[in-house]
């Protein structure tokens, strides 16, 4: 048989990272831990102050929702980009642009004077937490094998649970103590902290030389298309009707943009969303029940800040404690199922499991009312947040288990791309009936309403006007109605995340039962490009070609007898033989 010996025409390939210890590992992923601590700090120290923000810059329900659904969008639109170039260029050095762009729009909104300044900082904001949230995810698998990951993601879903209490808790002291401005600045020297411990511990195996070919009208359609369909959504039935020439011409641009956008990944050399991907079960499967939990966990993080302090009048300190239920929910099982994962190699039954739990979590939540018992409100979280934490993670593990190490960025990034996308469109749509379900609501609780006091008279004003009240400062009587209304107006809202729920049930069950691999895709990766030497290799001399891998076995299997003779005391030796350089091909 021919040995192995040039390099393919392809490209060159990486070498597989040597076999990390434990302790190896978690001094590898340590950058990556504070990087997506940050991410998470940044946009949770700021969750419980929110409405106090948007009252205070002047905003409505609208401006209440855009801001957090312009951040959402820039991130989803991104995190396919982000996912596709992972597996063409440095990831080390996309990684450290992803959280210098991301401090930079979160350091600018601590001086925004208006909404709209806001939200276009928010836009700068999302495009670097894209690429954040996809390339950590990515990076920890080239660095750990799929069996040993879950406990790995189950140590860094635990660390980001962290970051969502203390983040909260953290926000509504400072915004008590110094103002809300005060939270946008917080993460700053985490950010500094980050990026130096990546630049000192993240040590990658280099990436395979090839052509670099960005589908710059894919990413063009993708933008174009997704935006206008979340402004339509957003914006319909209030700024102009469902049934107008402006809806109908932003309706029909954006299907003319994601249609085009499909058109072209068939035919560009290095597809943002490779449509062959589709062809995977696991992944086609997988995306289907992000879409039904984005929903849920989007909804979860934006409406219950909400509920918190309109529908039950706590401060942003109080909203903060009020909601680790949920965290502690999300974090235990995050942390107890990635070990079980690891140990047993066994992942469906918990994601099922974790996906009956959301459905219940979802139902519970729609019976919340603004005078529901606190004990039972924190049941509702721990379950909903449980079934989170076993699903959510998960399903990048197992799409990641079941795809090619030469599209893992482009198969993790798009599984996150359509659950970001999914709740983005999911919180936009529910913030709309929300804002119609409080009007309903306020209208009808006012119907029989006199006011008695100045103060009364002047509260009523203020409601005409569309904001967002300071519920603490309303008279008595009408801060019941604004409570009742809201507190209602989340509740009907939830009902939109139970059907998603089931969906996502449906469609876990279904997942292909696969094997975890004890490979990194690192060493996946390394065998892939090999197999294509291979196969030049022998279309080019027309004779079978031993790779290096089949070497290895061929000589464990030479081994073995040597080993059973007793007192020869030699052995064939493989150093003098053609072997010591097998691992690439012309």
């Amino acid at each position: 048989m021919t040995s192995v010996t040039d390099k393919p025409t392809t490209g060159s390939m990486p070498a597989a990272s040597a076999q990390r210890t434990p302790r190896e590992v978690i001094v590898a992923i340590s950058g990556l831990v504070v990087a997506m601590f940050v991410a998470v700090i940044s946009g949770t120290v700021v969750s419980t102050s929110m409405p106090l923000i948007i009252a205070d810059l002047g905003g409505d329900q609208t401006a209440y929702t855009w801001v957090i659904t312009a951040s959402l969008l820039a991130m989803a639109v991104s995190t396919p980009i982000w996912g596709k170039l992972a597996d063409l260029v440095n990831r080390k050095v996309l990684l450290i642009s992803a959280i210098s762009l991301f401090v930079v729009g979160t350091a600018i909104a601590g001086f925004a004077q208006d909404t709209t300044t806001l939200i276009a900082v928010r836009v700068i904001q999302g495009l670097g937490a894209g690429g954040l949230m996809s390339l950590v995810m990515i990076l920890i698998a080239v660095i750990i094998s799929p069996r040993e990951r879950g406990k790995y993601m189950g140590f860094v879903g635990g660390i980001m649970a962290v970051a969502t209490i203390g983040g909260p808790l953290l926000g509504g002291v400072v915004t008590d103590a110094w103002g809300w401005r005060a939270n946008f600045f917080l993460p700053i020297p985490l950010a500094i902290i980050a990026l130096i411990v990546i630049q000192r511990t993240l040590h990658l195996p280099p990436m395979p030389k090839r052509a670099v070919k960005i589908d710059y009208v894919g990413i063009a359609l993708l933008t174009v298309g997704v935006s206008l369909l979340l402004i339509w959504v957003s914006l319909g039935g209030s700024e102009f009707e469902w049934d107008s020439m402006t809806s109908y011409v932003v309706i029909g641009v954006s299907a003319a943009a994601i249609i085009g956008f499909v058109v072209t990944e068939f035919f560009v050399p290095e597809p943002i969303v490779p449509m062959t991907l589709f062809k995977n079960r696991t992944f086609t499967l997988a995306v289907i029940a992000s879409i039904a939990i984005g929903v849920s966990m989007f909804a979860t993080s934006v409406f219950l800040a909400q509920y918190f302090q309109l529908a039950r009048g706590a401060t942003p300190t109080e909203s903060g404690l009020m909601t680790i239920p949920m965290i502690v929910g999300q974090m235990g099982a995050s942390i107890l199922v990635g070990a079980l994962i690891s140990k047993f190699g066994k992942w469906k039954r918990f994601m099922v499991l974790g996906s009956l739990l959301v459905v219940a979590g979802g139902y519970l939540m729609t019976t919340l009312d603004y005078d529901t018992d606190y004990l039972w409100v924190s049941v509702y979280m721990v379950v909903l947040g449980a079934g989170l934490g076993m699903v959510m993670q998960n399903l990048t593990l197992v799409v990641q288990n079941d795809t090619p190490a030469s599209q893992l960025g482009a198969a993790s990034s798009n599984v996150n791309f359509f659950r970001t996308i999914a709740g983005t469109i999911g919180v936009t749509v529910m913030g709309s009936l929300l804002a119609t379900q409080v009007t309903t609501h306020i209208t009808s609780g006012l119907k029989n309403f006199t006011p008695t006091s100045p103060e009364e008279i002047d509260a009523l004003k203020g409601l005409a006007g569309g904001g967002i009240p300071h519920v603490s400062q309303l008279p008595e009587g009408i801060r019941v109605i604004i409570e009742n209304a809201y507190g209602n107006g989340i509740a009907d809202v939830f009902w939109v995340t139970v059907p998603l729920a089931l969906l996502s049930v449906i469609a876990i069950a279904f997942l292909p039962n696969k094997a975890l691999s004890t490979k990194t895709s690192a060493e996946q990766l390394k065998e892939e490009f090999e197999q294509v030497a291979i196969d030049l290799a022998e279309a080019e001399i027309g004779a079978p070609v031993t790779s290096s891998i089949q070497l290895v076995e061929t000589d464990a299997a030479a081994d073995a007898p040597s080993k059973a003779t007793a007192g020869t005391g030699n052995r064939p030796s493989a150093a003098g033989s053609d072997t010591a350089d097998t691992t690439t091909a012309r």
